[in-house]
Order: structure tokens, then sequence, then C-alpha cells
């Protein structure tokens, strides 16, 4: 009984359990239609509550520096999730709705519509639970974020003060931008991390630090990114924005944070407003410091400018000897010596200094190291990994010039020698006859483009400027532009340069033949006796060797040759018949040979636009009608040229411009007469009977031709007669285009009128020598008694050079000029004033507005040999610009005109005998104590 009522109940549960299956599944079935309305519904609701909590995200991560929350991104992905199936079941609901029959209550496949009915119920119940789990009190909390990154760094050695300064930057409230200029491979982005780095550990209370590579290419957008990625902006929130759109989240979140940017390798003007970057300003106390290779950024961004310089010596040998090791160096007594001069021609870059250092560090004989020294000075591409690492950096600088133009100018310059100044002017001259300046025909026009092209290559840190008038081009990349010039490309394969080498022997002709540039510059050579062949040469620069003889084949065939310089060859009396060959030439350097006189057949020179004359003392002979058939001449210089005069060119060498570090081409000569104990013999004068000869009668012949030159464009000219003089100014033409001027030997002239001279409105440099029987320069005004003069005189005049003019007894004349730097006064026996009160009262009496300090621009003052000089200015002036005062056997100068203030600021060497610096009286004890310390015993 017991066993048959269990088995009647177990059957009840069991009927039962199969009718609740079969009524489910045929809900599933018959609900299908309802569910699936039920869900598109919901399905819609969650997409709006899921926009909604992504807007409330989105805007607080924008607001502030702050995180979502992990269960709000859980609950977001969830239903992007959900969403898609969703979407995939009602996608497919009409299919499944299709199969149902009898008004929905069965299908004609019960278990498909089952399994369908089933997954949407499914699917609906999980849509409102998340609903239910979407309603967020907040949705994101602010995120720890770290100040500053701090950035893998190397020790560092020498940029400590640089370094300071830019600490100092950052502490001053009114400095907002400041920009790192210097040489690629100098350490700027080295000192830029240890700024960074240095932020981390200083008690400054910036919120935030970012750090950016702009680099060469860079693009709002990308440095957007990487913006946006440092304060916390997703990239998925930004992927689909616009720049402007980007930019507006940044500044949302920067505007209400006092941060610091770091832009590394900038390269154009970086424009922070169209990045989100606010402006810093002492309101919102923030600062952007950015490195660059160029001060034109930091101009055009408006930055306080830091360069960044090259190592001084000792802290360049302390870099490289720890690259290279002390058990390297103590290997053998050798190498240290060794190791310093190889540092010495790194130049102080670091880069360099590294990239060697590390490469020696292995080397631990001195044959190595000497063999290093000779492959750096010869060939410094082949050293190390000079070509693989430092050259290609240094490059990128080379490439990023405007145009091809600035390219080829730039690599002109490594013609000159090592360490050389290079003169700017001279610089120009040869780019313009190489035809290298070719928006202007010009060479006064065409010195505009040449300057500008000097300023972006100094901007660019490609070139140094040395005062005003000099450029300097650094080791490393004077190896640079050698190593692209002579190794490098194809197309600049066109270079051979052997400058300063001090060789003794003419290198082998048969490299030349394909060489456009050749350069020789300052070696030791004597004869040129070969012939070779060069018909793509179109530069040749033989200047300051020994030249004795140059064959006369050896211009034979050189039919494309632009520019000779011969220049500061001494021993070289005569050019060969064989110069009429070089039909192509534009540039003809002869200054400072011993040249005795030009040939007749330098006639067929047709195209010759550059004769430099100057300072050829022994020329004695110009054959008449050889300069009027330069047709095309626009710059002819022969100052102090055929004068005999007495200069000591025994230490020349030493002294010229290309190989010290003076600042002007006047100073040499100048320097050269400080030598001098006694007043010369007088001039010697050229052979009177030589009709032929345009020396003749003081120049005049010189003079009547060189007005006939109608492209004539600078002149340096000496003229030896009063009557020379006037033929000259009655040339408007040469008048106008005269920037140097030599007045010499003016025999029976008692009286120089310096306002005939006043319409020379170039003129620059001006010297008045030997002209014994001169009592006076002074203004003779042709206007009448009681009438002014108005204009400005002389205002390009800047070197004034008095020599061996016995009676003249003041130079007040000197009032007028307002620019003036240099002034010398040698070997006059009567002069007793440099500038007269007195005889100032008569000049104001006829020129207006004179200005009250004749010294203002003066830089070098040199006073020798003058007997009765009682005094240079009646009362103590300014002096802004002076750094050198020279005074020898001056015995009746007995006070300076300055006091305590009157170089302040400025150090100025004062050069005399020490018994003449014990008699001098002083305005004070103050005054003497300021001057003290700048006296040089001679």
């Amino acid at each position: 009984m017991g066993n048959l009522c269990s088995i009647t109940i177990s059957t009840e549960d069991t009927v039962s359990r199969c009718w609740n299956c079969i009524t489910e599944r045929a809900n599933y079935t018959c609900k299908l239609e309802k569910n699936l309305r039920a869900l598109s519904v919901a399905l819609g609701e969650l997409k709006a509550l899921r926009d909604d909590v992504h807007r409330r995200v989105e805007c607080a991560e924008q607001q502030q520096m702050i995180k979502r929350l992990s269960q709000v991104q859980m609950w977001l992905s969830r239903v992007e999730t959900v969403v898609m199936e969703a979407e995939e079941l009602i996608k497919d609901g009409s299919k499944e709705t299709g199969k149902l029959c009898m008004a929905g209550y069965f299908s004609k496949n019960c278990r498909s519509s089952y399994k369908f009915g089933r997954r949407v119920a499914t699917k609906l119940k999980e849509i409102v639970e998340l609903k239910k789990k979407g309603v967020f009190d907040k949705v994101a909390e602010n995120e720890p974020t770290t100040p500053v990154l701090v950035r893998p760094a190397e020790p560092t050695v020498g940029l400590e003060s640089t370094l300071t300064k830019v600490w100092t930057l950052l502490q001053d409230k009114s400095v907002g931008m400041i920009g790192l200029y210097g040489l690629g491979g100098v350490g700027k982005t080295t000192l830029l991390t240890q700024i960074n780095n240095k932020l981390s550990t200083a008690g400054f209370d910036f919120d935030l630090v970012i750090w950016v590579v702009v680099s060469k290419d860079h693009t709002v957008e990308n440095v957007q990114e990487k913006i946006g990625k440092r304060i916390g902006l997703l990239n998925e929130l930004m992927a689909n924005k616009s720049s402007d759109e980007r930019a507006v989240d940044i500044f949302r979140i920067l505007n209400k944070k006092k941060f610091v940017v770091l832009l590394d390798d900038v390269w154009e003007r970086v424009h922070l407003t169209k990045i989100g970057i606010p402006l810093p300003s002492q309101d919102n106390g923030s600062k952007v410091v950015f490195t660059t290779r160029f001060l034109e950024i930091c101009n055009e961004m408006q930055a306080q400018k830091i360069k960044v310089d090259c190592l001084r010596a000792n802290e360049a040998w302390k870099l490289f000897r720890e690259k290279v090791g002390e058990e390297t160096l103590n290997s053998h007594p050798d190498i240290p010596e060794l190791a310093k001069k190889l540092a010495e021609k790194c130049g102080g870059l670091p880069l360099a200094l590294i990239t060697i250092g590390r490469a020696m560090a292995s080397k631990k004989t001195p044959q190595a190291w000497e063999y290093a020294v000779e492959v750096l000075k010869k060939s410094a591409h082949k050293l190390a990994r000079m070509e693989q690492e430092v050259y290609p950096l240094l490059k990128f600088s080379f490439d990023s010039l405007h145009c091809d133009t600035m390219r080829t100018c730039l690599l002109y310059c490594c013609l000159y020698p090592e360490d050389v100044l290079i003169l700017k002017s001279e610089l120009i001259e040869y780019w313009f006859c190489e035809g290298l300046l070719d928006e202007f025909d010009n060479v006064i026009r065409a010195r505009l483009q040449g300057y500008s092209i000097i300023d972006s290559l100094v901007n660019a840190c490609l070139l140094e400027e040395e005062g005003e008038y000099y450029l300097k081009m650094h080791d490393v990349i004077r190896d640079m532009t050698l190593w692209i010039a002579c190794e490098s490309e194809a197309a600049e394969k066109s270079f051979f340069v052997q400058a300063g080498l001090q060789l003794t022997d003419t290198p082998d002709a048969g490299k030349w033949e394909n060489v456009r540039r050749i350069s020789l510059i300052g070696n030791k050579i004597k004869y040129l006796t070969e012939t070779p062949t060069c018909p793509n040469l179109q530069t040749l620069l033989l200047n300051y060797n020994e030249l004795e003889v140059i064959s006369d084949g050896f211009f034979k065939f050189m039919p494309n040759l632009r520019v000779l310089n011969l220049a500061g060859n001494r021993g070289l009396s005569e050019l060969p018949e064989g110069i009429s060959e070089l039909v192509s030439l534009e540039c003809l350097n002869l200054s400072r040979t011993g040249i005795t006189e030009l040939p007749i057949k330098m006639k067929c020179l047709a195209k010759l636009k550059y004769l430099d004359l100057r300072y050829t003392d022994v020329l004695r002979r110009i054959p008449r009608k050889l300069i009027s058939s330069f047709s095309k001449l626009q710059i002819f210089r022969m100052f102090r040229s055929g004068t005999g005069a007495p200069v000591d060119h025994a230490n020349e060498m030493d002294q010229d411009i290309h190989f010290n570090s003076d600042n002007d081409d006047a100073i040499v000569e100048l320097e050269c007469l400080q030598h001098l104990k006694r007043p010369s013999n007088g001039f010697h004068n050229p052979n009177e009977t030589d009709e032929d000869n345009l020396l003749n009668d003081g120049n005049e012949g010189l003079v009547q031709e060189l007005g006939c030159l109608q492209y004539l464009n600078m002149l340096s000219i000496h003229i030896r007669s009063a009557f020379a003089l006037e033929r000259f100014l009655s040339f408007r033409n040469l008048e106008c285009c005269t920037q140097e001027l030599s007045l010499c030997v003016f025999k029976e002239t008692k009286l120089l009128n310096v306002l005939s001279l006043a319409n020379m409105e170039r003129l620059e440099r001006l010297d008045v020598s030997e002209c014994g029987s001169m009592e006076e320069m002074k203004m003779v005004s042709e206007l009448g008694e009681g009438r002014m003069i108005q204009t400005s005189l002389f205002p390009t005049l800047r070197e004034v050079t008095i020599f061996e003019c016995g009676n003249l007894r003041d130079m007040t004349w000197i009032i007028l000029v307002p620019n003036l730097r240099i002034l010398w006064v040698v070997n006059c026996a009567k002069m007793e004033e440099i500038m007269s009160e007195e005889k100032l009262s008569e000049v104001a009496n006829v020129v207006i507005n004179l200005k009250p300090n004749p010294f203002s621009k003066l830089q070098n003052l040199g006073l020798q040999f003058l007997p009765q000089l009682k005094s240079i200015y009646w009362d103590a002036l300014p002096f802004p610009c002076l750094t050198e005062i020279v005074v020898r056997e001056c015995p009746k100068l007995g006070e300076l005109p300055v006091n305590a203030e009157s170089a302040k600021g400025n150090q100025i060497c004062i050069q005399g005998e020490k018994e003449w610096w014990e008699r001098l009286e002083w305005k004070d004890k103050a005054t003497q104590n300021a001057y003290l310390p700048f006296f040089e015993p001679q």
C-alpha cells in the first residue's frame, strides 16, 4: 500500500512539472511579439540613460583633472554589449514572429520560437536591471596626478650657470615665456631635462609640469594629443574632435591651473592658443619654456632669450675626460696632452666631446691618439662616429634653411681657414661676384640681401657674430659643412679645401679637375708652376700664402673662374701674362701684394666687377685706359696704394684681419704704425716721365677714368694732390660711391675745407697723411655770413686717421662726425688739442644742432708722437662705447677727459708709458681708482 501511494504522488508531481514547462514554453511563444515591443522600448530608455551618463562623465573630465569611477566604466561597457545584443534580437524579431500561427499561440517551429522567445525575455529582464543600476550619485572623482614626471638624465657638465639664469626667470613674475636657443648638440634638451627634474624637488607651487617634444614635422593635432594624454583627456574622447574642439578642452583644464609647459626642439613658431595652452601671464603665474636652434623663433614667440653656449675650455676638458675615462688617460704619459688637443678641436660642443670621448675610451696607445688628432684636423668626418651621430644632427639645421641660396652661402664660409674671422662685407661681395645674390644686379642693393642671409645664418646658430663687422664659424659646423661640400652629397662634391694647413707645396693639380671651388688660404706656397685643367672652377682662393711666382700657363685652362684672391702675398711682384685667359673673372683681389704694375693684358678681363688694390705699397704703374676698359666694374679699391708708406709689414700675418680678432680693417694698419719710433722719411714718387701711367699727377688720370665707369658703386681711393682732389670732387658719381678716401702728400695745401667732402654720402673712412704744409682742417661755408648749415654732415664716417701732418694744431672738425668709431692721430708735431673749445664755438655758429658729445660712439682712440698735445677735450665726457686708448710719446698730455662715471659699465684698456701714467692728473680720487685697473704699461 505504502509503495502504491508513493508512486501516485510522484506521478502527480511529474505531471505538474511537465505542465508548467509546457505552459512556460507556450508563454515564450505566445508573448514573443509583446516582449519584442517591450524590449525595443526598454532599449531606447537604456540608450538614453547611457548617453546621459556619458555626458556627465565627459563634462566632469573636461572641467577638472578627474577620472571616471570604475563602476561607471564597467556599467558603460556592459551597456554597450547589451545594446548590441538587443539590437540584434530586434533585427531578427520579424523573422521569428513570421513563424507564429493561431493568433500567435502556436508556432510552425515550436522549438525555434521557444528559444528565441526565451532570449528576448532574458534580454528584457537584463535591460531592466541595467536601468536600475544606471542611477549614479557621481560618475567621476579627483585623480591624484603627479605634478612632475621625472625624466631620465645623465650627469652634465658646464650647464650650471645657464640653469641658474633659467631658474631666476622662472621665479620672475613678469616673465612668462623663456626661449633657450643654440647650436644643435650644445645641450639644450639636457638643460630642459634638468629644469623638468628640478621642478619636482623645488618649492614652486606649480600644479602641473608638461613635457612635449615638438619636433620638426609637428602638427597642432599631435601636440594636442601629447598634452591631452598628460592632463587626463582620454584618447577616445579626442579622436573624433577637430583641433579647435580639442583646444577648447585643453584650455578648460589648464586655465584653472598654474602650469609649466616645456616644449623641446621647436623649429617654427608654436601658436599656443591654437593648441589650447593659455598664454602665460602675471595673473595665472604659468610659464612656457622651449628649446630651439633659431634665435628668430625666440623673437617670434616674444620670449625672454637665453643662449646656450658651447662649453668653456676647462668645462669641455672635464666632460671629455669623463667620457674617455681615467684608466685610458693614465695608460700612457703622452695621452693626456694628446687628449687635450683632441678636446680642443671639438670647440666646446658637448655632442662632439661625448661622441669622440666615448670612441677614444678604448684607445690606450699614443699612436692611436696621434692618428685621431691628425684625422680630426684634416678629415673630421672619418673620426669616431662623427659622420653617423654628430653631423646628421647638425645637418638638420642646414637642411631647414629657407632656400638653396642660403645653404650655398653657408657652404662658402668653409672655404676660410679654421678659427678665422670672416669680414661680412668681403663675404657678401664674393657672394655677389659668384652670382649667389641673384635678386639684384647692383652690389649696393645686393648687400641688403647678403646681410639678410647673414642674419638668418646667425639666427640659426650656424654662424657667430664677432663684433659688428665680423663672423666666425664654429669648428664643428665648419667640419660639417666641409663634409657636405666635399664628401656627403654628390651634387655638392665640388669643394677642395686645404686652408690654414701650412702647406709648402701645391696640392696635386690632378685633384682639381672637377672642382668648382678651391681654397688654399693661409699656407706657405711659393710657386705655382703647373698648368691645371679646371673647366668647372669658379673660385680660387690663394690669399695669405708666400707666393713669389705664378707661371704664365697656370690660368690657361680655367675658363669659368669668377673669383680669384691673391691678397697678402707680399712676395708676388708681378702677375703672369696668362691672367688674360680668365675671361669670366668677376672678382680679383690683389690687396697687400708686392705687385709693381698691372699688365695691359688685363684688358681681356671684360667681365670684371671687383678689383681690390688696397695697400699695394710698391704699385708704381697702371697703364692708361686699363681701368676704363673694365666697363662692368662696380667695386674698385685702391686705398693707400702706391704710397710707399712706411708701414712695417714684418709681422702683418699676425695682425691681419683674417688671422686675429681685431674689430676693423683700419686697426690693422694703425697697429702697424704703433711700431714706428720716429717720423717717416717721406713719400717716394713714381716716375713722373711715364706719360702712359695713370698714377702720375697725383692720380688725376685714374680719377678721370674712374669717372667714366657708369656702374661703379663702391670706391676706395688714394689721392695725392689738391688738384686731383678737386678733379675727383667734380665727378658726382665718384662722390656718391666713395667709402674710403686717403689724401696724401698735398705739398702746397695749407687749408683743407672739410665741407668739400660733405657730399660723400657713403664715406666710412678718411686718412690724411704726409701733408706737411697743412695748417688747418676746418669748415669754410659758402652760404654766406649768418647762413646756417642744417643738413647732417658725415653721418656714415666712422674712421679717421691723421698721420704726419706736422703743422696741424687741432681736430675740432670731427664734431661733425656723429658716428666716429676710430680716431688715430700720429706724428703731428704741432698738434695741441684734439678738440678746441674756441674753434668749436666757430663751428656752432655755422651748424645747427651740434651733437653735445662728439665721442658717443668712439671705440678706439690712438695718440702717438704728439709732442705738443695738451688736451683731448676740455671737460669730462661719457664714453659709452670706448674700449681702448693708446697714448705714446705725448709728454704734455696731462689729463684725460674722463670722470668716475665716464665709462660706467664699460672697461677701457689704456696703454701708454708708465712715466706718463704716473704724471697724469685726475678729476678726483674716485676717477683715478676707476681707471687704475685698466692701465697697461708699454
